[in-house]
C-alpha cells in the first residue's frame, strides 16, 4: 500500500501502466439481462428456427386472454406447447391423413410412452378396464401389468391376430384397447379392422401404436382407430439423436383431452429434439423406401442359409400373417426382420462381437443397420416361459435395417454367424 507502480523498476525501462478503469454503470434505462425482441427482417429463414424458449411474452392481458382461448393462439408457456413441437405435429399429422383446422391432428410429448401415457390418463377414469395385447413393447406391457392396475385400472390381455379372441376379452366396463400393427420382435400382425369392429360394437376406444408401420404403408384413422400414437424417436425421425412420442385422436374433444393430459404430467417436448426430429422427417419418405427394399431382400438372404432356423418378415409368404399384412400395408412390410439361430448365450455374445459394423442397440429406425437381442433387451423382464411361448430364445435377434448396401448388410451376417457357430 502506497508503493508506487514503477516502484523498483530499472530507469532504463517504461513504468507499469496503471490498473484499467473499472466499467462504468450502464446508462439509465439500458440493461444487459432486458429481454429485446428480434428484429423482423423483409425475408424468412428457410429452415425453421429453433425457439430454445420456456416463456413468451404477451403484449397485455386481453392479448394473454385470447392466447389461452384460442381466438389468437400463440405460444405462451413451454410446457403448453411450442412452435417446434406444432411444426412437427402439423407434418406427422399430414402423413396420418388429418385435418388440423378440422379440429384434429396430434401433439409432441417428450417419448413414445409419453405418448401412451398421456392417452391412457386422458381417457381412463375409475372402475375403467383395459384390454392390451398379448404381444406389446416392453415398457407399455409393464405400464399395462404394474402401473394401471396399481393405479385402480383393471388390465387383462388378448391375441391381438385373433379379433374373436379380442371381442371375447372386451368386459361391459372396457373403455381402451391397446394394440400394436405390428409386433416386437415377432412381427405378428394385428387384425385392426376386426378389432375396431368388436370395440365399436362394445363402446370401447382402440389405441394403436404405429410406430413400426409409419404412415407411409399404415393409417390407423382410415380403418377406424380412435388414438394413434408413435415413437418418433424411431423410424419418423430416423438419427437416433431426438427422444419424442406423437399421439393423435380423430374426436376434437378426446384430442384436447390428451393434450391436457400431457400439459398437466409435464410430458413436454425438448425444441431441440423438435427440431433434429422436424430435419429427420423431410427425410422420411426416401429413407422408408430403401429400408423396406433393403430389410425384403435380407429377409430372404437370411432364410436361404442353412444356420438360420426361422426367418420373420411380414413381406414373407412362410410369415403366419402374410395375408392380412398384404391386405393392410399393400406392399410395404417394414424394415424389421427377426431370425433365430440355434444358438445360447455364449455363442450370441459371440454372434454380436462378429457382426462388426452392425450397432448391438436397443432401438430401431435409425438411418443405420442396429442389431439388437430381445431377451436382453426388450423382452428381458418378461417370464422365460412366456418368452419361449412367443418362440424367443438366446438365439432371436432382431435387425432394424438401414439404408446402407445390402451386400455389405449380407456379408456383416454371414460374418458373425460363421463367428457364433466357429468351433
Amino acid at each position: 500500500a502506497g508503493v508506487p507502480p514503477d516502484a523498483g523498476v530499472p530507469p532504463d525501462r517504461p513504468p507499469i501502466a496503471a490498473a484499467a478503469p473499472q466499467p462504468t454503470a450502464a446508462r439509465p434505462g439500458r440493461s444487459l439481462v432486458r429481454r429485446e425482441a428480434p428484429r423482423a427482417f423483409p425475408s424468412t429463414p428457410l429452415v425453421t428456427p429453433l425457439y430454445q424458449s420456456a416463456v413468451y411474452v404477451a403484449e397485455s392481458p386481453d392479448a394473454l386472454d385470447a392466447a389461452y382461448e384460442g381466438r389468437a393462439p400463440a405460444p405462451v408457456y413451454a410446457r403448453e406447447g411450442h412452435p417446434n413441437a406444432q411444426v412437427l405435429a402439423t407434418k406427422i399429422d399430414w402423413l396420418e391423413g388429418l385435418e388440423r383446422d378440422a379440429g384434429e391432428g396430434g401433439i409432441i410429448t417428450s417419448s413414445g410412452m409419453g405418448a401412451i401415457a398421456a392417452a391412457a390418463l386422458a381417457v381412463l377414469s375409475e372402475g375403467d378396464h383395459v384390454l392390451g395385447a398379448t404381444q406389446l413393447y416392453g415398457r407399455t406391457t409393464r405400464m399395462l401389468r404394474r402401473d394401471l392396475p396399481r393405479l385402480g385400472f383393471p388390465v387383462t390381455v388378448a391375441d391381438p391376430t385373433d379379433a374373436a379372441a379380442i371381442a371375447a376379452a372386451i368386459r361391459p366396463e372396457t373403455r381402451l384397447i391397446v394394440v400394436e400393427t405390428v409386433s416386437n420382435p415377432t412381427l405378428r400382425v394385428a387384425d385392426i379392422p376386426g378389432i375396431i369392429a368388436a370395440a365399436r360394437e362394445a363402446g370401447a376406444l382402440v389405441m394403436v401404436d404405429n410406430t413400426f408401420t409409419t404412415p407411409r404403408a399404415f393409417r390407423p384413422f382410415e380403418w377406424g382407430a380412435d388414438i394413434v400414437v408413435h415413437s418418433v424417436t424411431k423410424l419418423l425421425a430416423g438419427h437416433s439423436d431426438a427422444t419424442l412420442g406423437y399421439v393423435a385422436a380423430r374426436d376434437p374433444e378426446l384430442r384436447a383431452d390428451i393434450e391436457d393430459a400431457a400439459i398437466t404430467w409435464g410430458l413436454t417436448p425438448s425444441p431441440f429434439d423438435c427440431w433434429l426430429a422436424e430435419r429427420g422427417l423431410h427425410s422420411f419418405a426416401l429413407r422408408y423406401d430403401r429400408v423396406c427394399e433393403n430389410a425384403a431382400e435380407l429377409a430372404d438372404h437370411l432364410a436361404d442359409l442353412p444356420q438360420v432356423e426361422q426367418v420373420l418378415y411380414p413381406g414373407r409368404a412362410d410369415h403366419p400373417d402374410h395375408a392380412l399384412a398384404q391386405r393392410l400395408f399393400g406392399g410395404q412390410w417394414g424394415n424389421i426382420v427377426t431370425f433365430r439361430l440355434g444358438i445360447g448365450r455364449p455363442r450370441a455374445n459371440r454372434f454380436v462381437r462378429g457382426a462388426g459394423g452392425l450397432a448391438f442397440a436397443p432401438t430401431l429406425g435409425d438411418i443405420a443397420t442396429t442389431l439388437s437381442h430381445p431377451v436382453s433387451s426388450s423382452h428381458r423382464s418378461m417370464p422365460r416361459t412366456e418368452r419361449v411361448e412367443q418362440g424367443i430364445t438366446e438365439g432371436t435377434f432382431r435387425l432394424s435395417v438401414g439404408i446402407e448396401d445390402i451386400e455389405l448388410l449380407k456379408e456383416e451376417l454371414e460374418r458373425a454367424i460363421a463367428a457364433a457357430l466357429d468351433d
